[in-house]
């Protein structure tokens, strides 16, 4: 190809290479968007005519650990946070001491849970958003496994709290199988191959009444810069992997009261 705007076509030569590698399929949509930006002189999100102040908060994360001090220690280390993502699925006597070790700390900051598979049951689920509902928690990520529709069709009937798609949830097919099943989907780029195919995820799951999370794997502010270009779109942001990491080899990402706002550069805004 000789025409880097030709995307269409570039990126579905790209994903037909080979299956699955999602995150080297990604590096190229994300490498193909800053370079047509630059191109064209502008942030991704002014050409798809956002308004980067409509960022929701990341949240940050804090994941389980035996100790409570540790547990403690991080929640202080979050106090900049606007929203904690705490990690669970480890049975109810083990989560329940999570939440109830960070509300000591913060008792205000909302959080939201990602269950990773973890609990066993649809009733043992049901159970425990009810009991995340009153301690002020927003959402639940994947509270079952990620084969279980059924199960976690009956859970969405009934719990107080959203329930949304994330280790089931990969390419743009799935959104039509997860309706009725998830109240939303968790987006990151990794898993859909870049930016290109996340765009048709947040158009196809907003014209079905879904709600939007935009995450991240551990990342550097490369990855983290392409996902904020979507992020005034979506309902939820968890864009904290290179606050996480010590290699960031990236620059030119603001975190602004609790935003990632994505940069007013050209392209992606980051560099080397």
């Amino acid at each position: 190809f000789d025409d880097p705007f030709r995307m269409e076509d570039i990126l579905s030569e790209v994903d037909c290479l080979a299956p699955g590698n999602c995150a080297a399929k990604a590096s190229v949509d994300i490498a193909l968007h800053d370079l047509c930006g630059k191109i064209m002189g502008q942030p991704w999100w002014k050409i798809w005519g956002f308004d980067a102040a409509d960022t929701p908060c990341t949240s940050y994360t804090i994941g389980w650990d035996a100790s409570d001090d540790i547990v403690r220690e991080k929640t202080h280390e979050a106090s900049w946070a606007k929203v904690l993502k705490v990690k669970l699925g480890r049975g109810d006597y083990e989560d329940k001491r999570m939440i109830t070790l960070i509300r000591e700390i913060n008792p205000d900051t909302p959080i939201y849970i990602d269950a990773n598979q973890g609990w066993k049951s649809k009733e043992e689920a049901l159970e425990m958003c009810h009991w995340l509902k009153e301690r002020g928690c927003i959402f639940v990520e994947q509270p079952l496994d990620k084969e279980w529709l059924d199960e976690t069709a009956w859970l969405r009937e009934r719990s107080p709290l959203p329930i949304i798609a994330d280790e089931a949830f990969q390419r743009l097919p799935d959104i039509l199988r997860f309706q009725g099943v998830y109240d939303g989907i968790n987006i990151k780029l990794m898993k859909s191959t870049g930016l290109h195919e996340a765009y048709k995820m947040v158009t196809l799951a907003r014209s079905l009444g879904m709600k939007i999370m935009l995450g991240c794997m551990t990342e550097t502010s490369c990855g983290i810069a392409a996902a904020a270009q979507l992020s005034p779109l979506v309902d939820w942001t968890d864009l904290d992997g290179n606050v996480l990491i010590a290699n960031d080899r990236f620059e030119g990402l603001s975190l602004v009261v609790g935003k990632v706002i994505p940069s007013a550069k050209p392209g992606l805004g980051v560099s080397l």
